[in-house]
């Protein structure tokens, strides 16, 4: 069985080579290795060879992973991938550096109502629905820009672009990271800062070819990395 280690030495070498491929450089995109089901030990042996930012979609597993003192003093940055409950908002805000599953204005306002109360900041991402799925969560495509002029009102938190989970066949998967890019160019127009809108969350172990060559800044990489659930 391929070590921690070597799995993430491959990825990084697709990544850069994908990037290079693609005309873009291979600090334009960002590896989040999810870790969502997997120990604390895995997440560990990924530190120890230089992994930083890992993905967590429950909130009490990861909220056991921040205590969990194999990972104490490391210097991680944790991203919530998951769909969120509103009154799962409360347990996390101070403690991740990126929220990517905000998918309704209720969701964002309690995510700033909690902001406010603990005197913090918090960047997050909307997610789209982009393939239309009724199993999937998400801001349809078609009001994304009228919620967003809502949610960049509230206080204590930023918008910092955009996340999808793509459809599994890649050719449709191409075609909606091409959405969400378009998606986040459109609402660089209506920001009150466009310079914040900096993210593309999009790209799996099965689909991040097309991700990077359609904009993504973020991937959101499990499999390839830590192996089947």
């Amino acid at each position: 069985m391929e070590s921690i280690a070597s799995n993430l030495a491959r990825v990084r070498e697709q990544i850069s080579s994908l990037t290079l491929k693609a005309g873009r450089a291979a600090s334009d995109v960002r590896l989040v290795a999810v870790s969502k089901t997997k120990p604390a030990r895995l997440i560990r042996e990924a530190s120890d060879v230089g992994q930083i930012e890992f993905g967590e979609s429950y909130v009490q597993e990861f909220l056991e992973k921040c205590e969990d003192p194999l990972l104490q003093g490391l210097p991680l940055q944790w991203h919530f991938i998951g769909h969120l409950q509103s009154n799962k908002i409360r347990s996390i805000v101070g403690k991740v550096a990126l929220v990517h599953g905000i998918d309704r204005f209720s969701a964002a306002e309690e995510l700033s109502r909690r902001s406010v109360q603990h005197n913090l900041h918090t960047d997050f991402l909307l997610e789209v629905n982009t393939s239309g799925e009724l199993t999937k969560y998400g801001i349809s495509p078609d009001t994304l820009l009228s919620e967003a002029e809502e949610i960049f009102r509230l206080p204590n938190i930023s918008l910092r672009g955009l996340m999808t989970i793509a459809s599994p066949d890649t050719d449709l998967a191409r075609k909606e990271f091409r959405e969400l890019r378009n998606l986040l160019e459109a609402l660089k127009k209506n920001a009150p800062d466009p310079t914040l809108l900096t993210e593309l969350s999009m790209g799996m172990s099965q689909d991040f070819e097309s991700a990077i060559e359609e904009g993504a800044t973020i991937l959101r990489i499990g499999t390839a990395i830590f192996g089947w659930r």
